[in-house]
């Protein structure tokens, strides 16, 4: 069986990314891209299904971090014979996609276990495994279809029941590099090349890059580690966002509540830009926008709410009957049915974002504003629709309160653009719109007999999605509106001192279970809190929050207070892109 989610550690090379657990297993690896096929997928069933372990034979114990301000993890492994630190990284900048891992001998001797198993296609098929020579140097390949994995180092595990196994010692002093390449099936090499070189140079852009993290911020360290986590989860050429590097780490052990988030979602994306540049991350602003103009180019109709991280449209959702799931969880899905839903919220948050890039001085972009204008006036003709909501629910679409204030958003930020940027626009029609979408939120999307706005208009339960009302400028963080939702949410929400969605019990989403307490709405939280001038409540639970991450400094979406756990895909870039909203918002209280 899997970890525990909280076991596992994130290393990348910021097209793919690896799940690396504290017992020196890698449990998940999709190649070449954040949606790939996997070819280790023991995450999600069991070590049958691929994984690939370097471990001591005999009883250890481990520490982990990361290097400096790197992406790059160090396990240290301590047994009664010695201690031995592994390496692991994915080296960036040669156009391939290699693991490496390096095992460091630090005292007396430790004896070693070797474990390489590829299965492709989400741990289905038992590739054509045999041993080479490539540039004068033995290897091992595993080879199904478009995928060619190629194993190096400098002794190589032998085949045994269709798995690699290999034991040996490891003495202080010693070093011994592995690798494993992937390169589609067809393509042959002359030579791998070095992997010490290779380990350095990552570890010291990762380091340059950190640097200039914000170190005026409470937890500054927790800070720069989710800079560093969202960065990773941002692809390097493509400029796409994925939500996190994981499938079907479920929200409800046992249950359904079990969803793909290798994709770009328009709403995770923007947030995450927006907590990049409020950090001073300001290049990373012209790549994504760049991915925008091309992911949403044609129709303004024909607008998604999420892509592939290249731009495609289609993401069919399958489930993969063959996986038992992470914890029993099923179905294991591939692909979101969410992509087909209409959330109006969506074009509120690129167009903050979007405005985010404008004041921080990035170059301009006629074609982006263009195709802004274009989503805006469509937007216009179809904001009054019921949608499906921030949640994505499955359920009958409502007209969403948060929906509708960041439909408010989207106009609100256009007619900023043409009356501090001297854009063009038609200002007025806008304008219109806005105050109609205001005065109908007010109106039907608030509860006077409870002070509260609620989660829709048919309804008076509240949703942790209001929060935001006040970080968007709807209305100001300490208007007796804003307290009275605040008050609300802390009622019915609360669970253990932490926020959820929404109560499940409602049926609003039309599935079966429940769900933990949703970290990204705890943080929203904090800044609610830090809006309404509670900035000692709101510190407290920062304190708290802060305190969940792992021991290498990584959120899921949702965390299990009754068993100290966490839930959810891992690590989630929700959550870490609100950590970083949050320390800001406190540090602008001083």
């Amino acid at each position: 069986m899997a970890l525990p989610i909280e076991d596992y550690a994130l290393i990348g090379d910021r097209r793919t990314a690896a799940l690396v657990g504290r017992n020196g297993s890698i449990d998940w690896l999709c190649l070449p891209r954040f949606d790939s096929d996997a070819c280790l997928a023991a995450l999600l069933g069991t070590e049958d299904h691929g994984h690939w372990q370097l471990c001591p034979v005999d009883e250890f114990t481990s520490e982990r971090r990361y290097v400096d301000g790197s992406s790059v993890l160090e396990t240290t492994f301590t047994t009664a014979d010695g201690v031995v630190t592994l390496t692991d990284l994915m080296p960036r900048g040669d156009g391939r996609a290699d693991v490496v891992r390096r095992l460091t001998g630090v005292r007396g001797t430790v004896r070693i276990r070797h474990e390489w198993m590829v299965r492709l296609d989400y741990g289905k098929v038992r590739p054509w495994v045999r041993r080479r020579e490539i540039g004068g140097e033995h290897v091992i390949t595993a080879v199904g279809g478009p995928d060619q994995l190629i194993l190096r180092g400098p002794r190589l595990p032998v085949a045994t029941d269709h798995r690699h196994n290999d034991e040996f010692e490891v003495c202080e002093g010693d070093e011994l590099v592995f690798s494993t390449t992937w390169l589609p099936s067809h393509v042959e090499l002359d030579d791998l090349g070095d992997l010490q070189d290779r380990i350095r140079i990552t570890i010291d852009q990762d380091e340059e890059w950190a640097s200039r993290c914000p170190a005026d911020v409470p937890h500054a360290d927790v800070v720069r580690r989710s800079l560093l986590t969202l960065r990773l989860l941002t692809h390097e050429q493509t400029g796409g966002i994925v939500a996190a590097p994981t499938t079907s780490l479920p929200e409800d052990f046992g249950g359904e509540r079990n969803w793909d988030y290798r994709y770009c979602w328009l709403r995770d994306a923007a947030l995450t830009l927006s907590s990049l540049i409020r950090a001073g991350y300001t290049e990373e602003a012209e790549l994504w926008r760049g991915w925008l103009l091309r992911a949403v180019a044609g129709d303004p109709e024909d607008l998604q709410i999420m892509y592939a991280v290249d731009g495609a449209r289609r993401l069919p959702e399958h489930t993969l009957d063959h996986l038992p799931g992470y914890a029993g969880s099923t179905p294991v899905r591939i692909g979101n049915g969410a992509v087909e839903q209409l959330q109006s919220d969506v074009l509120g948050e690129v167009m903050i974002a979007l405005e985010h890039t404008r004041t921080a001085g990035r170059s301009p972009d006629d074609n982006a504003w263009a195709l802004q204008v274009a989503l805006v006036d469509q937007l216009a003709r179809t904001w009054d629709r019921p949608d499906n909501g921030l949640w994505e629910i499955r359920g009958v679409p409502q007209r969403f309160t948060h929906s509708r204030v960041m439909v408010w958003a989207a106009f609100d930020r256009a007619v900023r653009a043409v009356e501090e940027h001297d854009l063009p626009g038609p200002v007025e029609e806008w304008r219109a719109v806005r105050d109609q979408v205001r005065e109908e939120v007010l109106d039907k999307g608030f509860d006077r007999d409870r002070n509260t706005f609620t989660q829709h208009y048919a309804t008076t339960e509240v949703d942790a999605s209001l929060l935001v009302l006040p970080l968007v400028g709807f209305l100001d963080g300490d208007d007796p509106r804003v307290l009275g939702t605040i008050a609300a949410i802390e009622a019915d929400l609360l669970r253990d001192g932490l926020v959820r969605r929404y109560r499940t019990g409602s049926g609003v989403d039309g599935l079966s279970g429940d769900e933990h307490p949703f970290l990204a709405c705890s943080f929203w939280l904090v800044s609610a809190y830090a809006a309404a001038g509670r900035t000692d409540d709101a510190h407290a639970l920062f304190d708290r929050l802060v305190g969940l991450v792992n021991d290498v400094g990584l959120l899921s979406e949702e965390y299990d207070v009754g068993e100290g756990r966490m839930a959810g895909n891992f690590p989630q870039a929700f959550s870490h892109l609100a950590l970083v909203q949050a320390a800001f918002d406190l540090a602008a209280t001083k």
